[in-house]
């Protein structure tokens, strides 16, 4: 997948060449198997989650406004901080501007085939398990292998798509813990990173940042030959403090 030139390619309006763009999942905050790395609730998480990033100004955040609409329906909205909207920016993909290779749309058309067949097998194995097990035991058990054959590693709602196609389109780093999101992605060569790792990656820039929030220019950092080396007092406090 490839955006035009000029309007929707991944060179954004006011960016940096230092800046990193990352692209969020709602499962980032909600989902309880990563959450916890950021906070115990929802809202907790993205309060912990604002608080590290508005130390890391080299960092721009992303969310498409259907994924966000989904995240708001997990917080408690009246107790998120006003920079919310400051440091996680909505914006949705260029839908109309990008183009897809025809191969992502054949392998996913050939997946659906495939899972729509399997769910059919599974269906007619629950029929016939029913005189054995009782209709509710069978009913549970379809629904659980339904769910694990049409749903599991596939990208099955707009929110996927919009994660995907904005990260690709920003080429931007995406962090999802939908592994259907994921597997797609990786087949457009889109970057991401596994939400366990997300906190690790938000100190790391933090700390890359330094007191002023963002690196000093190579001139300034310790370690080069003195006619490389800063002069003056200001620069060399800025030294001492980068160390």
């Amino acid at each position: 997948m490839s955006s035009r030139e000029g309007r929707g390619t991944g060179r954004e309006k006011g960016a940096s060449e230092g800046t990193e763009r990352i692209v969020l999942d709602t499962s980032l905050f909600v989902n309880p198997d990563v959450r916890g790395v950021l906070g115990a609730t929802p809202t907790e998480a993205l309060e912990n989650f604002l608080s590290l990033a508005s130390r890391a100004p080299h960092l721009r955040f992303y969310m498409p406004p259907s994924v966000f609409e989904e995240l708001m329906n997990f917080v408690q909205r009246d107790r998120l901080p006003p920079e919310l909207l400051v440091h996680l920016r909505q914006k949705p993909p260029s839908r109309y501007e990008m183009t897809t290779p025809a191969v992502f749309l054949y392998e996913l058309i050939e997946d659906i085939r495939g899972r729509v067949n399997k769910g059919l097998r599974i269906a007619e194995k629950a029929v016939r398990s029913m005189g054995v097990s009782g209709p509710d035991e069978a009913i549970q058990d379809l629904r659980r292998k339904y769910r694990e054959a049409l749903r599991e590693g596939i990208i099955d709602s707009r929110e996927d798509v919009d994660l995907i196609l904005l990260a690709k389109e920003l080429d931007a780093l995406l962090v999802t813990a939908d592994q259907g999101a994921l597997k797609w992605a990786d087949k457009l060569g889109v970057r991401w990173l596994f939400p366990e790792k997300f906190k690790d990656y938000l100190l790391a820039s933090v700390e890359k940042a330094g007191p002023y929030g963002h690196p000093p220019p190579l001139s300034l950092r310790p370690g080069l030959p003195p006619s490389l080396s800063a002069q003056g007092p200001a620069r060399v406090r800025w030294r001492e403090a980068w160390r």
